[in-house]
């Protein structure tokens, strides 16, 4: 037994409250190290039986295995310890360490599961449909508020173009989101500002002209409620643009004006060629970076994070920049937010593992940056194989809860990356691949507009062409396929909020597998990323459930049973 790789921890995601009196428990150990894991458990206070249970493998990366069990008592306070049996050897493990005997005060300890510790991202938002919208590239619904120099929608953008996109625009071809089967809108950054993109905000509580008014910022969210759907604003506030008014203030004033303390600057008078002031990135001086532990912009930024919430009806935020702003501020920024709408989504731009900020003080979720990060490995450049794939899978995960895990906006390409098609070279097949897993799998899938209908792009700016609205030049087997998926997802609650479970990773073959299960519904989801033709036998599944005797193919209606499954080049099977 490899003692050095067992570790839990009574909190974060090792031990966390699933309802009013059950605890989710997660043991880390060595890969296939283990013959039996069980969790013995009772009440702290000896007021109950010492109860058990078996653990299951949720879990394995390339190192480690991860067992999980949920445990019930009405009392709600839990003392526990695990029993570790490798075939040769049994173990407690203990908040004190290892013992082949049980000595007295030695058990982890989860005190007591209080109400305001059972928390959840937004019910409406685990497992949503989620599509990004870039509104300069969009569609272009009022020419009258185009900027000057507006080029032709279908050249290449550059990186200072216009092509005149705006709120008329999402509006007037609102019909394609409700036919796709959207169930969140989320926009990037539509506040005044002089680039195409936004993020160098000069006003926080004006519509960009560009992009419309107040008014039909009011329609499109009431167009988007009508139709059940939810809307997301992109917040700039780690950052303001060079033109913002407090930054305008330093520049004419200097040390004299009232904001400069607003902003980390190295001395006066303010340069700006270089900047020699903190900055968004690397000495981009159009973006000075904001001091948000400053009483008054943490003040001001929390104020227009409210206003929008609460005058406008918007359903959440999408925080850009999130990993670089001081969490003491997103713990108010949350609870501002909250105390207007309890259900209003917090979404983190975070690019790299980010628990710190999914503790349920902070965000709800994150743009799942590592997960887009294996599909681009795995699918489009099919640099790594099955099993390095579901290792990765593996890590994201189990750092969060299972509700975090569903809130999670799975993306496969944003304003930020090169176009998920273009990762793949061109081939459409592989991305319908992709597009099944992100379709299928834990979390909220988040659609890059266009990429429905087979947008290709390198990175910014190629990334953010104007969208295809020419029907013969849209991929319609593509979109058909988007469609069908996101329809069945939203008929399967299995699929949008299902626990999962990685049960084939054959990186000979390079089939992939994962089963998602709710209540009595289990569904298998398989993957052949390969351009060969393979077999799978699903006589060697381990379903979490008990084993069906039968299956019916949820896309074909083909009933199969138990045995040899024929699955083509870059074909998918989701079998119930």
């Amino acid at each position: 037994m490899l003692r050095e790789a067992v570790f839990h921890t009574a909190h974060g995601s090792w031990a966390y409250p699933v309802s009013a009196d059950t605890l989710r428990l997660t043991l880390r150990t060595g890969r296939g190290d283990l013959k039996r894991v069980a969790v013995l458990y009772w009440d702290r206070y000896g007021s109950s039986p010492v109860l058990n249970a078996d653990m299951n493998l949720a879990a394995e990366d390339e190192l480690f295995s991860y067992y999980q069990a949920d445990v019930q008592l009405n009392t709600k306070r839990f003392a526990y310890v695990f029993l570790l049996d490798d075939g040769g050897q049994s173990l407690f493990y203990t908040e004190k360490g290892f013992f082949e005997d049980l000595p007295l005060n030695t058990q982890f300890h989860y005190p007591y599961i209080a109400p305001g510790d059972l928390w959840e991202p937004p019910r409406w938002a685990q497992g949503a449909v989620v599509y990004q919208i870039f509104p300069e590239r969009f569609a272009n619904g009022d020419p009258e508020n185009d900027p000057p120099k507006v080029e032709t929608w279908d050249l290449p953008p550059q990186r200072t173009s216009f092509k005149g996109g705006d709120l008329r625009g999402i509006i007037q071809r609102f019909p394609h989101l409700v036919e796709l089967g959207v169930e969140v809108l989320y926009l990037t950054p539509i506040f005044a500002s002089p680039s195409n993109h936004k993020y160098d905000t000069a006003d926080y509580y004006r519509i960009d002209p560009h992009f419309g008014t107040e008014e039909d910022l009011r329609e499109l969210i009431s167009l988007c409620h009508e139709h059940g759907m939810k809307i997301v604003l992109d917040a700039v506030f780690n950052h303001c643009g060079s033109e913002f008014p407090a930054f305008q203030d330093v520049l004419k004033k200097g040390r004299r004006s009232p904001y400069a303390g607003w902003f980390n600057i190295g001395g006066f008078p303010v340069k700006t060629d270089p900047p020699n002031y903190e900055t968004f990135a690397r000495e981009i001086a159009t973006m000075p970076k904001l001091m948000t532990h400053n009483p008054e912009v943490k003040q001001y930024l929390l104020d227009v994070a409210v206003y929008w919430v609460r005058e406008f009806g918007i359903d959440g935020w999408r925080l850009d920049v999130a990993n670089e702003i001081d969490h003491q501020f997103w713990r108010e920024f949350r609870q501002a937010v909250k105390a207007v709408n309890p259900e209003a989504l917090i979404v983190g731009e975070v690019w790299h593992e980010a628990s710190d900020w999914l503790r349920g003080d902070q965000f709800d979720c994150v743009m799942n940056y590592p997960l887009q990060q294996a599909c681009f490995d795995f699918f489009a450049r099919q640099a790594i194989r099955a099993r390095s794939f579901a290792n990765r899978l593996a890590k994201v995960q189990v750092n969060h809860t299972h509700g975090v895990n569903l809130a999670m906006f799975n993306l496969l390409g944003s304003h930020d990356t090169e176009r998920f098609l273009t990762s793949c070279g061109g081939d459409a097949a592989k991305l319908a691949l992709a597009a099944a897993f992100q379709l299928t799998y834990e979390g909220a899938p988040m659609i890059y507009y266009g990429d429905e209908v087979g947008m290709e792009g390198l990175n910014d700016p190629d990334c953010r062409r104007g969208m295809i609205w020419n029907e013969e030049e849209q991929n319609w087997e593509l979109f058909s396929w988007y469609k069908e998926l996101i329809a069945l997802r939203r008929r399967h609650e299995a699929l949008r909020r299902g626990r999962t479970r990685t049960v084939l990773a054959d990186s000979i073959t390079n089939v992939f597998g994962f089963v998602r299960f709710e209540g009595r519904e289990q569904i298998l989801v398989l993957l052949n990323n390969s351009g060969q033709p393979q077999e799978v036998n699903l006589r060697e599944i381990s379903w979490p459930l008990a084993a069906p005797k039968q299956l019916r193919d949820l896309l074909s209606g083909e009933k199969l049973k138990l045995g040899s499954l024929k699955m083509g080049p870059y074909g998918v099977r989701i079998l119930a």
